[in-house]
């Protein structure tokens, strides 16, 4: 049996005229060509995941997120130039990887909500259907109109001359969502488009939006707080025993104010001040800022709170190290919220890691929960939040508790 080979090619050029840098845009705190490369890589069906790009910020954003990188010229990345060229282009540039390739997909950044899963159920439907391409759907059950010749309205998916349908009786249709397409790639080579012959529906369920406008992106801004899960579930939360954060960016908005004398202030949530302490209140959850600040404020914020705090710290490692074996606690059992770069190291030892949406991007491929809030402005609220609900729900020591409202299996994010 001849093994598939699939990769995945994601378009993303540098020059976009209705919302300027739109590839890079962040929604739920990942920039939109970051999330596509992130659920091609989700995809257990893809060998690799390309971007062809004529931007270096964006090629520096997509390899942080474990993307290759293809250059693509500027005379394929203009307004004038189709898809079907930037995929044809980089074609022979992945078949130098992958010389048994077989299939393609080809993701599109404009589509923010896209899962890997979805890649996997289209591909599936392709093989199901023994199509030449395949492309994502969702169910439409609009009555659909037309004008006649005299320009005037027409029903085309209903009589309207007669008795008014059901919606559930109207026949199945589907609408294209933009946002997956698979082909065979023999077939995609010899036609040039994306539509090579016999065609597979596969319908997915996600939000029908494409970002092509300001207003496209303060939607899905708001979808993706509503819409989406981490991969993060209930159980993964439960197991949690300390949750440890750094300061700046987490517990701040990583911003400074510094007067003539030199002295500094922060600002901090009053919203996550209560969700620390009714965190504290409710679970048995320890916590612990640990800061390699040495303002004060640092100290003056935990002590409020009332909570444990190690400030001026430079090898966060090893002083956790200490901590936990005076609490008789193990690094699986750290939740650890952290926001760049130096928070790396202690994120890679912990056994779950969160950040908050406006996080450095390096920080993103090394956590496994991205709040949908920034630091200092509700990213820990929502932390405790959920912490709270699933333990004061399904944790054995608190069952006396008043029941918080059961969540599932996965965190909203």
């Amino acid at each position: 049996m001849i093994q598939d080979v699939c990769a995945t090619i994601i378009l993303a050029r540098g020059g976009s005229k209705g919302v300027p840098g739109k590839n890079l845009r962040p929604i739920g705190g990942i920039p939109l060509v970051a999330r596509a490369v992130r659920a091609g890589i989700a995809a257990k069906s893809q060998s690799a995941v390309y971007v062809s790009t004529d931007d270096s910020a964006i090629a520096a954003v997509a390899k942080i997120h474990g993307a290759r990188i293809i250059n693509r010229p500027p005379s394929l990345a203009g307004d004038g130039a189709s898809s079907e060229e930037g995929w044809l282009h980089a074609l022979p540039i992945v078949r130098q990887d992958y010389p048994e390739l077989s299939r393609l997909v080809f993701l599109q950044c404009t589509s923010p909500f896209i899962d890997g899963n979805d890649i996997d159920s289209c591909l599936s439907e392709m093989t199901k259907a023994q199509a030449d391409c395949a492309l994502s759907v969702v169910e439409d059950h609009g009555f659909l109109w037309s004008l006649d010749a005299s320009n005037r309205g027409i029903g085309q998916n209903h009589n309207h001359e007669q008795r008014r349908a059901r919606r559930q009786d109207l026949p199945p249709q589907y609408r294209e969502n933009g946002a997956i397409y698979c082909v065979n790639v023999k077939k995609f080579e010899e036609i040039g488009q994306r539509f090579c012959g016999s065609v597979a529906l596969c319908p997915i369920d996600q939000p029908i939006l494409e970002i092509d406008t300001f207003a496209d992106l303060e939607l899905a801004q708001v979808l993706s707080l509503n819409f989406e899960n981490s991969s993060v579930t209930s159980q993964d939360v439960n197991k949690v025993k300390a949750l440890v954060m750094d300061f700046d960016g987490v517990h701040t908005d990583n911003s400074v104010s510094t007067d003539q004398h030199g002295t500094e202030s922060v600002q901090t949530s009053r919203g996550d001040g209560m969700g620390l302490s009714e965190l504290a209140r409710r679970t048995e959850v320890k916590r612990l800022i640990v800061s390699k600040e040495r303002n004060p404020a640092v100290i003056a914020r935990a002590d409020k709170l009332g909570i444990d705090v190690m400030s001026a710290i430079d090898d966060k490692v090893a002083a956790l190290e200490s901590w936990l074996v005076a609490n008789n606690l193990q690094w699986d059992d750290v939740l650890y919220v952290g926001n760049d770069i130096n928070d790396i190291p202690p994120m890679q030892k912990a056994g779950l890691t969160a950040c908050p949406s406006d996080a450095h991007e390096n920080v993103f491929e090394f956590v496994d929960w991205i709040l949908p809030q920034p630091g200092g402005r509700g990213a820990l609220r929502h932390l405790c939040d959920t912490i709270i609900s699933v333990q004061t729900t399904t944790g054995p020591s608190l069952a006396s508790q008043k029941p918080a409202q059961q969540i599932g299996d996965q965190i909203k994010c």
